[in-house]
Order: C-alpha cells, then sequence, then structure tokens
C-alpha cells in the first residue's frame, strides 16, 4: 500500500474557512490534521436538517470542548444561517472552527461577513506536483489533471472524471438551485471546456452554445463561485491607452476541462496540450502562492499588436515614483524551444517604465537554456523551481 500524499497546507491556529472544489481532499485533509476535532457532516440530511431549522441546536450538538478546541462543519454552504451561532459560540465558548465548503456563493449571501477579521481563509486545490514528488508525471497531469481520485486510482479515471462532471452538475449547481435548467448549462460546460485558456468573448461563446448572452455571464460566476474556474485578467500597466483586452478563463484542473469538453475518450491535439499545460501551470502557481502566502497577484499581458506572456506575476506594486517589479513566464508546449518566443518578454523587459526581474521559458523539452536574461526550463525543471522559491 502507498503511504498518503502529504498536503503542504499548513493548519491556521485561529478559526477558518477551507474552500475548494469537489474532490480535492479536503475533508480528508481536516480529519487528519485535525485529530479528535468534533466533526459534523453537513451533508448528512437529517443533521441538515435539524440545524436548519434551528442553528441554535449546534451547541447542543457539540459535546461538551475545552476553550480552544476545534470544531468542523463540513460543507458549511449548506446552511449560512450557521455562521451567526458559529460567531456567538467562538464568543462565548472560545471554539476554534474549520469551516469547510466548496462554494462561497451562499455564505456570502448569508452573511460570511460577520466572521470577517474573526477567520482566516484556506484554499485547496488537486494535489501539486511538490505534494506528488517522484510521483509526479508532466504528460499525465496535463491529460488527467491532479484530482486526488485520479492519481490514487489511475485505473479508473476516465470513468471518475466523467463522473466528476455529472456529479458537479447535479449536486454543486443544480441542487442548490442556481440554475433553472441543465440542458443550457451542459452545452454551455462542453464550449468552455473547449475553451479553456483562451480570452472570454461572451458573445461569441454564446452564440457556439446556444444560449442568451446574459446567461453565460451568468454560468461562468457559478463556475467561478463554485471554484471550478478561474478568470487570469490582464495585466494593465497603463503603458498603452490600447493595452486592455477580456481575460482568460482556466478550469481549475485540465483533466476536468477536458471532461467538460467531452474529449475524455479522444487523443488530445496540439493546441489543447498548449492550452492544459498553461493550466497546469496556472494551478502550480496557485497552490504555490497559497501554500507559501506570497499571495502576489496573476495576470497575462498582451500588447496592441496582439502579442502576449502567458503569466506576469507582479512581485511589487507600481507606485507614483516606482515602477511594477514583475517576473514573466511563457508556456509552451513543444520540445523544442524557439527564441521568437521571447521577443513580447523582451519587449516588456525594454521598457524603463517596468521592472522586469525574471524571465522564463517554460516548455516540453529537457534542455535547459539561457539567452541573455531569459531562463529556459523543462516543466519539471521550473516547477522543482518554483516550489523551492527561486521564482517569486
Amino acid at each position: 500500500m502507498k503511504e498518503p500524499i502529504r498536503r503542504l497546507l499548513g493548519v491556521p491556529t485561529r478559526s477558518f474557512f477551507l474552500f475548494g472544489p469537489r474532490g480535492t481532499g479536503k475533508s480528508t485533509w481536516l480529519r487528519s490534521v485535525l485529530q479528535g476535532a468534533a466533526f459534523l457532516d453537513l451533508l448528512d440530511t437529517s443533521l441538515s436538517l435539524e440545524l436548519t431549522r434551528n442553528p441554535h441546536r449546534l451547541e447542543a450538538l457539540i459535546v461538551a470542548r475545552h476553550p480552544g478546541s476545534w470544531i468542523v462543519l463540513d460543507e458549511i454552504q449548506k446552511i449560512p444561517a450557521l455562521l451567526d451561532e458559529v460567531h456567538r459560540l467562538m464568543e462565548t465558548q472560545r471554539w476554534k472552527f474549520a469551516l469547510c465548503g466548496s462554494s462561497a456563493r451562499k455564505l456570502r449571501r448569508g452573511g460570511a461577513d460577520l466572521l470577517a477579521g474573526r477567520a482566516s481563509t484556506v484554499n485547496m486545490e488537486g494535489f501539486s506536483s511538490a505534494e506528488l514528488g517522484s510521483r509526479f508525471d508532466v504528460k499525465t497531469a496535463m491529460e488527467w489533471g491532479t484530482l486526488p481520485q485520479v492519481w490514487q486510482e489511475p485505473a479508473a479515471r476516465q470513468a471518475i472524471l466523467s463522473a466528476y462532471v455529472h456529479t458537479y452538475i447535479q449536486e454543486e449547481v443544480k441542487a442548490e438551485g442556481l440554475i433553472r435548467q441543465a440542458a443550457p448549462f451542459l452545452r454551455f460546460l462542453a464550449v468552455a471546456g473547449l475553451m479553456n485558456g483562451q480570452m472570454v468573448n461572451a458573445s461569441n461563446l454564446a452564440r457556439e452554445a446556444g444560449v442568451p448572452r446574459a446567461s453565460v455571464e451568468t454560468y461562468f460566476s457559478i463556475l467561478v463561485d463554485t471554484l471550478v474556474g478561474h478568470f487570469l485578467p490582464t495585466w494593465q500597466p497603463r503603458l498603452k491607452v490600447r493595452e486592455r483586452s477580456h481575460p482568460k478563463f482556466y478550469w481549475f484542473d485540465p483533466g476536468v476541462a477536458r471532461a467538460a469538453a467531452g474529449l475524455l475518450s479522444d487523443p488530445v491535439d496540439r493546441s489543447w496540450r498548449g492550452f492544459a499545460l498553461e493550466t497546469l501551470v496556472f494551478h502550480e502557481l496557485r497552490v504555490y502562492n497559497e501554500t507559501k502566502a506570497r499571495f502576489r497577484p496573476l495576470s497575462y499581458y498582451r500588447t496592441a499588436a496582439g502579442a502576449e506572456i502567458d503569466f506576469v506575476i507582479e512581485t511589487r506594486k507600481g507606485q507614483t515614483q516606482t515602477p511594477p517589479h514583475v517576473v514573466l513566464v511563457e508556456i509552451k508546449s513543444a520540445d523544442r524551444w524557439d527564441r521568437t518566443w521571447e521577443r513580447a518578454m523582451r519587449g516588456l523587459a525594454a521598457d524603463p517604465r517596468v521592472r522586469v526581474e525574471r524571465m522564463f521559458g517554460v516548455y516540453a523539452g529537457d534542455r535547459r537554456y539561457r539567452f541573455d536574461g531569459v531562463e529556459v526550463l523543462p516543466v519539471p525543471d521550473f516547477l522543482q523551481l518554483l516550489n523551492a522559491g527561486g521564482v517569486f
């Protein structure tokens, strides 16, 4: 039996919200790091019904605990009204709460701001390369993603990902009343899966999916609120008026994106591999940002001429007399590096109004290069350097 994969998240010393998409191992992690905590699972129908009717029953359901004891409420978004009671018990009993959920949407509507300043927020994603260690394989991660169950049951990964999309629709979206009809949302998911990693044009996507434009915007907000997708904004250093562009949308996991697009049974083409690699690197940047508490803004840059830099990591905000400091990353799924891919980064680095600290080219080859300040690294080498703190 293989050893369990150790997660990199540290346990906060005070009450916290733990958010993350379904299937990323939140409950498993909480049970392993908060052993002995009172654990209440709000997916239990009878428990959920009881606390919905009478949130004050929460204190009675928790066996007497000393101040400082941990209480875990799993799937907290099911009963937003419990947050008032949590707040009261934090103050009167001095208990610490781990509030776990896969969506902050209903919590915001239910008054999560009541805990502002009293509970921190922690985010969990699928496995990272640092967590998988020697088990990590770039090609597998690009094609099948990094969900724990996918890595723990590789023979069933196609069935797992296919079921994930349908389970997500049924349990996370439809059951919460976020959509009225499943069929239009399914069509949207398929198109959004195919457009993973690309700029969002709501009008074009609405036409492709056969749904109203307003619905597209609503559907995207659902994906973001339920944490299965992220918008990557354009970096706007105000160097030129025409720099503004649409954000890009990335699924949280390349395997889930592939399942949504209906491509699990088909070999993926070169273009898909390119976006899948960008999705994987974006995932790794987010995990590093979270687990190392860097919290640096991530974006992409697009010039007026249409040239792009895949990721801009802003390590220092620009001020009136100080230029912004950035790290630039260009991703390519090719196994040979073409130096023309450096042009956008070099163009930005030549602008005196920006301080470019480092430039990276990341590709699917196996040789390392350094070309006049541009470090070209194979994907595993870049990820190793990232997790060692050598990128930002």
